[in-house]
């Protein structure tokens, strides 16, 4: 039953990232180099986490093609959120995401379908965008 909802889970994830990134575009001017730097970091890392284990959750036996496209789009955000900054930032967050894209099929394969587990990464994910544009705003 819950798994039918992990394709909308998906793609909310994805619009709350979108809008948290249409803000941070609006404001990228007044943002310092050590807080974008912290900002590519988490929007890439934290993407390829929650989409990797979402996507094992919901196509369990299908590791090298989740693997691929988890890292392809932790690389991607981290990479667009990097490129708001300097290339340095870009480069770092190109790298995080392209990590955790790597490492997060395997925690989603550990955590064997625990939506407990899966209900805790939505939560930190949140609050981490939230203060991630919390942040943004105080500069």
């Amino acid at each position: 039953m819950i798994a039918s909802y992990l394709g909308y889970l998906f793609y909310g994830n994805l619009l709350i990232l979108s809008l948290t990134f249409m803000y941070v575009f609006r404001i990228r001017k007044l943002i310092g180099f050590q807080l974008g730097m912290n900002i590519s970091t988490l929007a890439g890392g934290f993407t390829a986490i929650i989409t990797g284990v979402i996507l094992i959750y919901q196509f369990p036996l299908k590791f090298v093609i989740v693997t691929i496209v988890t890292t392809l789009i932790g690389m991607i955000v981290g990479g667009v959120f990097g490129s708001l900054f300097d290339y340095q930032t870009l480069l770092t967050g190109y790298g995080n995401g392209l990590m955790m894209g790597i490492m997060s099929p395997m925690i989603g394969a550990a955590a064997k379908n625990s939506y407990v587990f899966l209900t805790f990464l939505e939560g930190i994910f949140i609050v981490s965008l939230f203060l991630l544009v919390l942040s943004a705003k105080r500069t």
